[in-house]
């Protein structure tokens, strides 16, 4: 199957649309990747929630098995994702934070390559993006990869805390989420700060799109920490 010319966009669009999007998924990825991929960055700006979130989740099952052929063309993909947070490039990168963690989360080998990278956008001593809805992506992307793979990431959680304390929800939740999926002992005292924040975002996870409190991600990041690292004298909890 290829994709080439506007109808192929179109029908891109249509299997992001779909109800079913899971069998979307597995034909999206059918497509070769060389052309599917830019189809799918294109979906990052649109106005939809949801279908730009299914790019994203699209966008990284297809990045990693490309990298599984030809590692060389998914570094490039994922430098180009890099350039679009670039001042240098003259746009926003929506969406690049985001598919830079879904790709990590689905690849170990990029993860170890480019980790550090996604790190850095949060780190003011690096490259910290000042844009906010930036910022929400790359804590998204940060607990997206972190979810899978908390070892790429070591001595990040101190860069997220100050996010908790935010005036953005969207940057309470997503920190909130990252910080649990990293096992971070130390940030749960601000996360019990947050069981009781009834803010809605909305939040990508599983392949779905749907609205959370906060408070619910605070106690979720809570959960996953105290499994990883019970306290001295206590149990794991059951489920």
């Amino acid at each position: 199957m290829e994709l080439k010319g506007r109808k192929s966009k179109q029908r891109v669009g249509e299997l992001l649309a779909a109800e079913d999007f899971r069998t979307s998924l597995e034909i999206l990825a059918a497509y070769p990747p060389r052309q599917s991929v830019n189809f799918l960055l294109s979906f990052f700006y649109h106005s939809e929630e949801v279908i730009r979130w299914r790019a994203i989740a699209a966008f990284g099952r297809v990045v990693a098995e490309l990298a599984d052929d030809n590692r060389e063309s998914a570094r490039v993909v994922m430098r180009r994702l890099m350039w679009n947070l670039n001042d240098e490039s003259g746009g926003i990168g929506w969406g690049s934070p985001e598919a830079m963690g879904e790709v990590m989360a689905r690849h170990a080998g990029l993860a170890g390559e480019f980790s550090r990278i996604l790190r850095s956008y949060v780190r003011p001593d690096e490259n910290f993006l000042e844009h906010e809805m930036l910022q929400r992506g790359v804590l998204w992307g940060i607990g997206r990869l972190a979810q899978i793979r908390p070892e790429a990431l070591p001595e990040t959680d101190c860069y997220l805390r100050p996010f908790l304390k935010s005036q953005d929800a969207c940057h309470r939740g997503f920190a909130a989420w990252a910080l649990g999926n990293l096992h971070s002992r130390d940030a749960a005292a601000d996360l019990e700060n947050l069981k009781d924040d009834s803010s809605e975002i909305l939040f990508f996870h599983d392949l779905a799109l749907s609205t959370v409190s906060v408070g619910s991600l605070a106690q979720i990041a809570l959960l996953i920490i105290r499994e990883a690292a019970p306290e001295p004298g206590t149990s794991s909890i059951e489920h």
